[in-house]
């Protein structure tokens, strides 16, 4: 004989119930990183490689030609401003001088002469302006020779340093051959390479500052000397900086040192976030916002600016400081989605072993 057994429908309802429940329960919460969008209060900077640089680097010439009679200094050392660094032979300039001014004062005696004629009505118009032409050819030949006597001393332009002796006495050299090369004892100015993508962004250059292997405790303030409109073989822009503050310790020409530019800003770069919490949708920049009352995630799109090297972005549109954003598993995500926070790592739990 077959048994009947009857469920009650208010259990029924309940066992029903349980089943839902379970099966709800059993919905899998992704758990997510996030990190909180920040005030973005520091400039943009890059660095390169430089080398310290005299402030003058001259190579120095007599402006006339003929035999080196002799070098007063040598290398290294240190000369004046107007000092006499090296003397040509003068006799040839001297008998030239003499010449000259021997013709010089006879075409004046005569032409004064003749100019006084021509007041008391003497002579002709025609005979006096030839005196007085004649008289101003003489003189400004008589002048170029005496300045030629003085080109056989070569100066100094400036006080600092010889670097180098090119020719020695009793050698003939021409007119502008490099003879002797100095440097000035002027504050120094650093020289650096620029790539293309920064030097069309030169006019955003804010403020300047190097660093020196010899003093790495100090920090030496630069001012822009000027950029070289035409790159290098290499596509690079020679850039000069000057040392602003001359101080008892100073860099020293040839000297490597490390040039770090300092940018303003570009446009409302005012938040930055973690370089991971980007993503791109329907090819715009997005992230996802994490709201905490209903503990859900919503894409909002953003506009980015600048890369930083400490992993970050600059966020110019689309964020404010203080939102929550996802930082890892952001193309797992969809809209709406119930996430939960990855809980912080304990002081006492390094490794999260426990």
């Amino acid at each position: 004989m077959k048994r009947i057994f009857f469920i009650p429908v208010a259990g029924l309802a309940l066992f029903i119930s349980a089943c839902v429940h379970r099966e709800a329960g059993s919905e899998t919460v992704r758990i997510v990183k996030t990190d909180i969008v920040r005030v973005y209060g520091e400039k943009l900077s890059v660095t390169f490689p430089g080398k310290v640089k005299a402030a003058s680097d001259v190579k120095l010439a007599f402006r006339v030609s003929g035999p080196i009679a002799k070098i007063h200094v040598g290398e290294g050392n240190r000369v004046r401003k107007g000092q006499v660094l090296a003397e040509m032979d003068p006799r040839d300039y001297l008998i030239q001088l003499e010449a000259t001014e021997a013709e010089y004062r006879q075409v004046k005696a005569e032409a004064e002469r003749i100019i006084a004629l021509y007041e008391k009505n003497g002579v002709t118009a025609n005979v006096h302006d030839k005196a007085v032409y004649g008289l101003q050819q003489i003189a400004a030949k008589y002048e170029s020779h005496r300045n030629a006597l003085a080109d056989v001393r070569l100066c100094a332009p400036f006080d600092g340093y010889v670097q180098k002796c090119l020719f020695g006495a009793n050698e003939t050299v021409g007119a502008g051959t490099p003879v002797i090369s100095m440097i000035s004892t002027g504050v120094p100015e650093v020289e650096i390479n620029i790539p293309s993508s920064d030097f069309v962004r030169r006019d955003r250059f804010d403020s300047f500052t190097c660093t020196v292997d010899i003093y790495p405790d100090r920090e030496f303030p630069l001012e822009l000397v000027g950029v070289t409109r035409k790159a290098n073989l290499s596509q690079l822009y020679a850039m000069r900086l000057r040392i602003r503050e001359a101080a008892e310790q100073m860099p020293a020409p040839g000297m490597a040192a490390m040039v770090n530019i300092v940018l303003k800003p570009e446009g409302m770069a005012t938040v930055n976030i973690p370089l991971t919490a980007l993503f791109e949708l329907n090819g715009v920049s997005t992230v996802w916002i994490y709201h905490s009352d209903t503990q859900t995630v919503e894409s909002r799109a953003v506009k980015t600016g600048a890369v930083l090297t400490d992993g970050t972005v600059t966020v110019t549109e689309g964020l404010q400081a203080g939102e929550t954003v996802v930082t890892a598993g952001v193309h797992s995500l969809h809209g709406g989605e119930r996430v939960k926070l990855l809980p912080a790592v304990s002081p006492s739990n390094i490794g999260g072993m426990l």
